[in-house]
């Protein structure tokens, strides 16, 4: 059994924001020398998620948009009243009630098992942010 532990630094631009991370997981994949087995990611975040979803560029911005509509920034929420960190971040946290935070990805033969329109996403909803990361866990047979 063969465990790897990986990250992928990110900065992001937009307040909120949909970056395909498949092609780096790709890579760290082949690089991890697990053959068989699984990845698992986790954004250590409470305001950036992982998703998989389809990387069309129209689509994208529909996604941006529809959450933009779903849970507006400038919404009246208590959590911006007194934040923690000094951002009015309260839509952040609401919108990620819908999303998830770790995804796991069989490996098959050394790739990734995603299916044809499938793509993984790192979605910032609290932007932007200089840094972030996503914590990766390749376990499997070598």
């Amino acid at each position: 059994m063969q465990v790897v532990l990986d990250n992928i630094e990110l900065a992001t631009t937009g307040p909120i924001e949909i970056i395909d991370i498949t092609e780096r997981l790709r890579a760290r994949c082949a690089a991890s020398g697990v053959r068989d087995g699984v990845l698992t990611l986790i954004s250590r975040h409470t305001t950036a998620y992982v998703n998989l979803n389809e990387a069309e560029r129209q689509l994208q911005l529909d996604m941006v948009t529809w959450l933009k509509r779903l849970v507006p920034r400038d919404g009246d929420y208590l959590h911006n009243v007194a934040p923690v960190d000094g951002r009015d971040n309260a839509h952040a946290h609401l919108l990620g009630l819908l999303m998830n935070a770790s995804e796991s990805i069989p490996i098959v033969d050394g790739e990734l098992l995603l299916g044809a329109w499938q793509s993984v996403f790192f979605i910032e909803l609290d932007g932007p942010r200089a840094q972030r990361s996503l914590t990766l866990h390749f376990m499997g047979q070598g």
